[in-house]
């Protein structure tokens, strides 16, 4: 099983500013003669040695997740990232009109439908895009999206053919090698999550969510969610203060969400869906400081000869 994130910012679209880019650039300078580099053979050795947030940075684009398997392929959102996706996949089926996507949402705020109208595969005919959601309104979320005054092209005028499928909660659906459950999330509105099962390994889409249930117990029917997990990806839009002030808000931390993510022994977790007004470095100062708790987490359950996976 392959995840790779083509979007990770939450609410809206957060590109860098010229100032951000021009800022960044000039750090990099001077951190390039700083540590005695001066030849042009030298520059590819030098940004192997930094970290995300000083070279690329955490991304713009909002949540849109790519899942491959060795015989199916899933799309979980429709953020700004699914535009880039688009283009991806415009090179093999889909490019001449053969191709067959499922895309998954887990809920319909602008922040998780924004890349849609801007998909190229929905314009190109022969295309069949399959689309899920627990919730009933997903046909009239795309009849709404799709016609004026809101985007030039109306839905009819899509040259696609798009079939829409309600999904039951918690009832698994089989596509050829893979298995996917949707799970409820702790967000305004009901929000839901996937866990997708392949070839012996297990993903947990965990997006958008404020964590708010916490213990196996709160967590009830949708405890396995984040149970026998190999990979999840997991709201931390705030940190630990921002998510105490914004109650209700919808979105969690790092330090909650790992919190679960260490009691139910998951191998790995990337935290996404970043606030808009956070900087790469204020993200990376989180990552950071999250990855201490956890050692420090790590070191007692040690001591106290518990079993937790690194």
């Amino acid at each position: 099983m392959r995840v790779k994130l083509w979007g990770t910012r939450g609410s809206l679209p957060a590109p860098p500013t010229p100032d951000t880019i021009k800022a960044k650039v000039r750090g990099l300078f001077y951190d390039f003669f700083d540590r005695g580099y001066r030849e042009v053979s030298d520059i590819d050795r030098f940004l192997a040695q930094l970290p995300p947030d000083r070279v690329g940075g955490f991304g713009g684009n909002t949540l849109c997740v790519e899942v491959k398997t060795p015989e199916q392929q899933m799309i979980i959102d429709g953020g700004t990232g699914l535009r880039l996706l688009g283009y991806e996949l415009m090179k093999g089926d889909c490019g001449k009109g053969e191709g067959e996507i499922h895309l998954f949402f887990t809920h319909f705020h602008w922040d998780h439908l924004s890349g849609l109208p801007f998909f190229v595969p929905l314009y190109i005919p022969g295309n069949i895009i399959h689309v899920y959601a627990v919730q009933p309104e997903l046909p009239e979320v795309f009849q709404t999206l799709f016609q004026h005054p809101y985007f030039p092209v109306t839905l009819d005028t899509i040259e696609a053919h798009i079939k829409y499928h309600q999904l039951e909660p918690r009832k698994p659906i089989a596509l050829l090698d893979t298995l996917i459950t949707p799970y409820q999330l702790d967000h305004p509105q009901p929000c839901w999550g996937y866990q997708v099962e392949s070839g012996g390994r297990v993903f947990s889409h965990c997006v958008d969510t404020e964590i708010t249930r916490v213990s196996r117990q709160e967590l009830g029917l949708d405890l396995p969610l984040y149970q026998n997990v190999d990979l999840m990806v997991l709201d931390a839009q705030y940190t630990l203060l921002e998510s105490v002030e914004k109650v209700n808000w919808g979105h969690g931390s790092a330090e909650i969400g790992l919190e679960i993510a260490m009691r139910e022994a998951v191998k790995r977790v990337i935290f996404v869906h970043h606030d808009p007004l956070a900087s790469d470095e204020q993200i990376a100062t989180v990552a950071n400081r999250t990855r201490k708790v956890y050692e420090k987490e790590l070191e007692i359950s040690r001591r106290r000869g518990i079993e937790t996976n690194p």
